[in-house]
């Protein structure tokens, strides 16, 4: 974990309400992976609490994250232009760890698609099956990132793009043989997810990462705690944000 002083390279949209900021980080970072996440500054010096941004690529020294519009913070992001500085803290989190997979459904919703693009350009070489959900075909982005999966099925909530429906039910429709399951995207997805999973006695391993508010982003404040399956508790900053599903109340 290490706090950089970045340099925006680039920051745009790419879907609505939808941004992608590019920075340049002043030295190589080896290890970060799909699943972490970063703490990213808005450049505002009254705004005391920096922004959790999950990874969606990383190329050279140039890191691109992606983000939505939600409040005052992210407002501000979009302002950021090339040249400026921000400070990031990164990696933060555990990740997707594919390493005795070879064939993988990945199960994405809205924003939740950009930490699967990191792990699936994590991963060259393993089978992926994607299954993505939007709102609409204004907040479809991205999908050129999921080129190299064996399928691609993309569902909008409409029928304005892809197919009518969501991300879960197109899963559960093609049922892919694979490994492991993963999943990000908002909680009514992940439950209904865990929900089928156990309905249908679907036994394959499912990791899915978590979206909580946060403070430090490294675990000291407890800001963003969740309920484990046992009765305890979890930070999701720092014990996740990925989770085996069944090991988390979602």
């Amino acid at each position: 974990m290490q706090d950089f002083l970045s340099t925006v390279k680039d920051n745009h949209p790419i879907a609505e309400n939808i941004y992608m900021i590019t920075l340049t980080l002043p030295e190589h970072i080896e290890e970060i992976h799909g699943g972490q996440f970063v703490n990213l500054a808005t450049g505002d010096n009254s705004m005391l609490l920096r922004r959790p941004l999950g990874v969606c690529k990383l190329e050279g020294n140039d890191l691109s994250l992606c983000y939505q519009i939600k409040g005052k913070g992210t407002k501000k992001l979009t302002q950021a232009k090339s040249g400026d500085k921000l400070k990031v803290l990164l990696p933060l989190g555990n990740y997707f760890d594919l390493s005795n997979c070879k064939s993988v459904a990945v199960v994405g919703g809205g924003v939740g698609i950009f930490p699967l693009i990191a792990t699936i350009r994590d991963n060259n070489g393993k089978d992926f099956y994607s299954y993505l959900g939007f709102r609409n075909k204004n907040a479809v982005c991205l999908l050129d990132e999921f080129n190299s999966c064996k399928k691609l099925t993309v569902t909008t909530d409409d029928g304005s793009y892809g197919e009518r429906g969501n991300a879960v039910q197109a899963f559960l429709k093609d049922n892919p043989k694979v490994d492991a399951i993963i999943s990000c995207g908002p909680p009514v997805m992940l439950k209904a997810l865990k929900r089928e999973l156990q309905e249908r006695s679907i036994k394959i391993p499912c990791f899915v990462s978590l979206e909580e508010r946060m403070g430090c982003g490294i675990g000291a404040c407890i800001v963003c705690v969740c309920k484990t399956s046992n009765g305890g508790n979890a930070r999701v900053c720092k014990d996740g944000p990925v989770f085996e599903i069944n090991k988390v109340e979602l």
